[in-house]
């Protein structure tokens, strides 16, 4: 496919989430306009966006009307009806592509894909019914996690068993209609690495990003991972065999699980820029959103080179002292080589994710920790 060269380029994007307004917001710095498609939820995007579609991803109105305005589309979260990826792709180049998009956003097909690949995941089985549940605990004769097949994230539609508990028990009451029972995997560390594959087949990868996790959602991303460089050669190797077998075009983040004895086994793939990819906007050449819009619209792949030790850290909503009363920021101001970035989100709720903070240098680690803990104090005071 020929680039298609801004000012004659308008990137759509069927989401409005914070992912979607740090797309817009790179697509503004290179001259590229945008279309929001909110799909009519909340959509922090479109105070950035030029064109904003503020309607259901089934309205047919809207689906001609982003049609009729985007020159190429992407995704900036993959929970979206297969039928609506189905129709932008029928009428506007969509990258990365719905067979792609559809892997990723179900676990059962995920999961199939990386066997039929033979690409190293966990055990599993797929489970439609409390008799499938009993048989493929009995298989697994120890612990593992049910999860949802679809609509699942941030630890959400997934619960842990020890083997002991009963089939129909269980079943009963975990909703769903469909699911995989995953082996569960003791693991050193959980890392991710983020790739980008353009429209000539070229792959850029990014430094291994090692994740810890805070009430199942990222807390922190220390970028390099502290792995040995076969492990992050390896992790890059698998990212790129897994662009290859979907044929992808544009940004794709891989989550794994490192074992102690050094092995990676893949956990989730996204398709589309990645919690664990935020510390490029500060902290690399070329940003994941700078990388996607360039696979996208078919330019060459910018450098992924990492120009800092950085750590990204996640502010989730208990970072603010009420719904409406942000956190002093000052702290992280007055550091100087930490940089801030929030999502436009009206009401800190629960856990839900308000913004994140690039730490860069050497000593980023101990800084975000010391900032985080001092943050997290001042919000739970009366």
């Amino acid at each position: 496919m020929p680039a298609i060269h801004p000012p004659h380029c308008v990137v759509g994007v069927i989401g409005g989430g914070q992912l979607g307004r740090m797309l817009a917001l790179a697509a503004r710095r290179m001259g590229i306009r945008t279309a929001i498609w909110t799909g009519g939820l909340e959509a922090p995007a479109v105070e950035v966006a030029d064109e904003v579609i503020d309607l259901p991803f089934d309205d047919p109105k809207a689906l001609e009307q982003f049609c009729n305005t985007a020159t190429v589309a992407t995704v900036e979260f993959e929970n979206i009806p297969r039928e609506t990826l189905e129709a932008v792709a029928a009428r506007t180049p969509l990258h990365p592509s719905p067979h792609a998009i559809s892997i990723c956003q179900n676990r059962e097909r995920e999961k199939n894909f990386l066997r039929e690949n033979n690409i190293p995941c966990t055990w599993f089985a797929v489970i439609a019914s409390a008799e499938d549940l009993a048989k493929a605990m009995a298989e697994l004769a120890g612990p593992g996690v049910l999860k949802t097949a679809a609509f699942g994230y941030d630890g959400k539609g997934q619960v842990k068993l020890e083997g002991t508990e009963n089939p129909e028990e269980v079943w009963a009451a975990f909703d769903a209609d469909r699911a995989v029972l995953e082996a569960w995997v003791p693991f050193e560390k959980e890392i991710s690495i983020m790739a980008a594959r353009g429209a000539d087949g070229s792959i850029v990868t990014y430094d291994p990003a090692e994740n810890r996790h805070r009430h199942h959602i990222l807390d922190m991303s220390i970028v390099p991972a502290r792995v040995s460089p076969a492990v992050g050669l390896e992790a890059a190797a698998i990212a790129r065999r897994i662009a290859e077998a979907l044929d992808y075009q544009g940004i794709l983040g891989v989550e794994f699980f490192l074992r102690e004895d050094g092995t990676l086994l893949v956990n989730e793939m996204a398709p589309r820029p990645h919690n664990s990819g935020h510390h490029t906007l500060d902290a690399c050449a070329t940003s994941q959103f700078e990388q996607q819009l360039r696979a996208v619209i078919g330019l060459p792949a910018g450098s992924p080179r990492l120009l800092s030790p950085a750590v990204m850290l996640n502010l989730l909503g208990d970072f603010w002292p009420d719904e409406t009363t942000p956190p002093d920021w000052l702290q992280l101001f007055a550091d100087g080589e930490t940089f801030l970035h929030l999502y436009g989100k009206r009401r800190a709720i629960g856990r839900r994710k308000m913004g994140h903070a690039n730490v860069l240098g050497p000593d980023a680690l101990e800084r975000a920790e010391a900032m985080k803990s001092a943050m997290l104090a001042a919000a739970a005071k009366p």
